[in-house]
């Protein structure tokens, strides 16, 4: 066993930033990390005492109470907060007090705000009527590196929640009653890094050899919807990272594809090949998102897309779960050629017929670069599938063993929820776009698709361990297994639970003891 020094260094080895690694979030704490504050946290030894007297050392919550300045710290009203705490107290008397604690500590903060800030008089009088959202929330709480500025900030508003300061500028807080500025810089600073984001992507794009390492690295946090067509093809291998050679492999890829439907599409009502053909036109009304699966056009592009693929490689042929692999390509590609937010309720019809060609190509050839890496998932008994689910349960076992035993204890297989995972890449457990964000980086990773998604399901599945170890019942629990709440996720989610699964990349997959029991 390595010691203790050892370890330390291993863990020192490496400066470098890899995605998913653990860093401060400024604002994720209450209250955030000062280092002038809290600099004896990161001390291995305590500093020695100046005085003789050894003094005791305080605890982190007594070190933020004693450098907080609290709304409800305001001197005398402690005692008759505490003297109306023992009373049965109704809502009204409760807010009427809490109004007038704010109203006093406001009161006493308006002597030292700067010219030009709005005065007491200015304030509009609160209500003592109960708010009717539990938004409501009067407290007021300064950060610990905010109680070291010269001048007092923090406000919100009568309609939203009081929200902690960030430490922003200054000259970014407003007085209480004013209208907070933090979403409006949040979502200033977001736009500022998403351009940043953006022009590194173009400026990676715009040179004659694009250098595709470079390009996994930029895209494994997300590729902006601009580019996100181009660095999908180049990731998946379909077009070339030299810029001269990409028009004309395009042109010949285009042109193979549409020579294979020439050839093929006709013989769908052969009897050989009508069942292929049937139970494609059977699957792909059962697709999501209906409103833009449904289209004719797009109906007849997918038809001819699985059909053509089925033909062309007969160890699988079609499999049901191979339809739900065409979609995300179709999506990003189509988007270049239409301007809606909303591309689930676009309509194709207004894409010029030369656009939806090359679309078409293209999403064919990139859904086969997948295919390649994953065939053993569709081929007869789907082996590659049975592999997967079997692997994940013992990882499972390793990470999360309550959830593991729980699940075992009431009798749920892991192949009863988690073929469909592995059949569908969790296409039918998240929404589109979080399934776009989700192929940016497995487009990203060395065999994405194949090996990282296993590590994206065991943090999917111990996601919910909480819901899971409530349910006390076989039915109850394969019925939310296999219903997941995953209809209002977004980036954020989906970037939480990537991060997740590179930790237990890093930790499992160089370790193959761990699957041993």
């Amino acid at each position: 066993m390595a010691s203790d020094g050892a370890r330390k260094q291993f863990w020192k080895r490496s400066n470098s930033k890899v995605p998913g690694s653990i860093q401060h979030v400024y604002g994720a704490q209450h209250p955030p990390f000062d280092p002038l504050l809290h600099g004896t946290l990161l001390k291995a030894t305590p500093k020695v005492p100046t005085t003789p007297v050894k003094a005791k050392r305080v605890s982190t919550f007594q070190e933020f109470e004693s450098n907080t300045s609290d709304a409800w710290d305001a001197g005398e009203d402690d005692d008759e907060l505490l003297a109306m705490a023992a009373e049965s107290l109704n809502t009204a008397v409760v807010m009427e007090t809490a109004n007038r604690v704010l109203r006093n500590h406001s009161q006493r903060q308006g002597c030292h705000k700067p010219p030009g800030a709005l005065g007491p008089e200015q304030k509009p009088k609160p209500s003592v009527e109960p708010p009717s959202v539990p938004s409501g929330d009067l407290r007021l709480v300064k950060s610990v590196s905010e109680s070291r500025a010269s001048c007092p900030a923090g406000s919100a508003s009568d309609a939203g929640p009081l929200q902690r300061s960030q430490s922003l500028p200054h000259s970014a807080t407003v007085a209480l009653g004013g209208v907070p500025e933090s979403s409006t810089l949040s979502s200033s600073a977001l736009s500022e890094r998403e351009a940043s984001r953006l022009d590194k992507f173009k400026q990676l794009l715009a040179g004659p050899n694009t250098d595709l390492e470079e390009l996994r690295k930029l895209s494994w946090s997300g590729i902006p919807k601009p580019v996100r067509a181009i660095t999908w093809k180049l990731l998946s291998g379909y077009l070339p990272a030299n810029v001269d050679r990409r028009p004309a492999t395009l042109q010949r890829k285009q042109k193979e594809y549409f020579a294979f439907i020439d050839h093929y599409y006709d013989s769908r009502t052969d009897e050989v090949h009508q069942d292929t053909y049937r139970q494609i036109h059977i699957d792909i009304p059962r697709m999501s998102p209906e409103a833009l699966i449904l289209q004719p056009k797009v109906t007849e592009i997918f038809e001819r897309i699985l059909f053509i693929w089925a033909i062309r490689h007969p160890a699988s042929g079609y499999v049901q779960g191979i339809n739900d692999l065409v979609t995300p390509f179709f999506v990003v590609f189509i988007c270049e050629y239409i301007d809606d937010e909303d591309v689930d309720t676009a309509d194709v019809s207004c894409v010029p017929a030369d656009a939806l060609r090359n679309v078409e190509a293209d999403t064919y050839w990139c859904m086969s670069r997948l295919l390649d890496g994953i065939q053993d998932n569709y081929t007869f008994a789907q082996p590659g599938i049975q592999m997967k689910v079997k692997i994940l349960e013992e990882l499972v076992s390793r990470i999360d063993g309550q959830v593991h035993r729980h699940l075992d204890q009431h009798e749920v297989r892991y192949l009863q929820f988690a073929f469909r995972w592995m059949n569908n890449l969790l296409m039918r457990e998240v929404p589109l776009r979080c399934t776009i964000r989700l192929w940016d980086t497995y487009q990203s990773e060395p065999e994405g698709f194949a090996h990282f998604h296993l590590y994206v399901c065991a943090a999917f599945l111990v996601r919910w361990r909480k819901e899971i170890l409530e349910e006390r019942d076989f039915q109850e629990l394969l019925l939310f297994l296999q219903n997941l709440p995953t209809a209002h996720w977004g980036d954020g989610d989906v970037s939480l639970l990537l991060a997740e699964a590179y930790r237990l990349k890093f930790v499992f997959a160089d370790a193959p003891s761990h699957y041993k029991k």
